[in-house]
């Protein structure tokens, strides 16, 4: 690959990320998944108006430049650090799962979901991944943040839309989340996770904080993205901020 294409890649990936993220904020915000979209008959589960307004209600907003490297909180928490369930499946399986039927096991699940999937940057492995773990009905990843981030990044750096690249290392480690709510008696949770994206190459790597919240659906004893309405868009700041703080975000472990 070009060294152009890769001094762009690490020197505007923060740029590059904030303004994917403010345009995803601006149209998801109008933007609903279609329940009614072919492929989604009567066998597939769709969200109640309970769940449709838990999932779609707003979250804080912050400024953009919150999602890059900032100085820790020097006081204060948004609550006590959540204890994160271990998976009970793990050998044998591409994404853990076996994440208890609570919220906090909903947030352990999304987690595994995106470390795993983000792992190397290719929007085609998180669109698997997503599909793996999701619902029939379920919003698809193509209209998710996260997919967007990816497929903004390598377009804008110039690398190939998928696959990997030589050199090339991304991860995604999420240090902080949160339970906006939950509905259908606990069966339905909408969480959140925050992390850093990080990008590497030879000797040269950037990050930045990203946030994703998902609606996420207890079936059949596992956690699934749910069927129906896409979740409002994640506040994205650098973890342990104080933008992360005023957005809810708590420390996991």
């Amino acid at each position: 690959m070009a060294l152009l294409g890769i001094a762009t890649l690490v020197v505007g990936l923060v740029g590059t990320l904030v303004i994917v993220l403010l345009a995803d904020r601006a149209t998801r915000d109008e933007r609903t998944h279609d329940e009614t979209a072919p492929g989604t008959g009567p066998h597939v589960e769709v969200a109640t108006s309970e769940e449709r307004a838990l999932a779609q209600r707003r979250m804080v907003v912050l400024p953009p430049q919150a999602a890059q490297p900032q100085p820790l909180a020097a006081t204060g928490t948004a609550g006590p650090a959540l204890s994160l369930p271990e998976p009970t499946r793990v050998d044998g399986t591409w994404i853990p799962g076996g994440f208890p039927g609570t919220p906090e096991g909903a947030l352990a699940q999304l987690a595994a979901l995106n470390e795993t999937a983000l792992a190397g940057g290719d929007p085609a492995v998180y669109g698997r991944a997503y599909r793996a773990l999701s619902q029939d009905g379920a919003p698809p990843p193509e209209s998710t943040g996260l997919h967007s981030v990816l497929t903004s990044f390598r377009s804008t750096a110039g690398l190939p839309a998928g696959g990997p690249v030589s050199g090339l290392r991304v991860t995604y480690q999420i240090t902080h989340g949160q339970v906006k709510g939950t509905a259908s008696d606990g069966r339905y949770v909408v969480v959140c996770v925050l992390g850093q994206l990080a990008v590497e190459y030879q000797g040269r790597n950037s990050s930045v904080g990203v946030g994703d919240c998902q609606a996420m659906r207890r079936v059949d004893g596992r956690w699934r993205i749910a069927a129906g309405v896409l979740a409002a868009p994640a506040p994205s700041a650098w973890p342990g901020s104080a933008d992360a703080v005023r957005a809810g975000y708590r420390e996991v472990r």
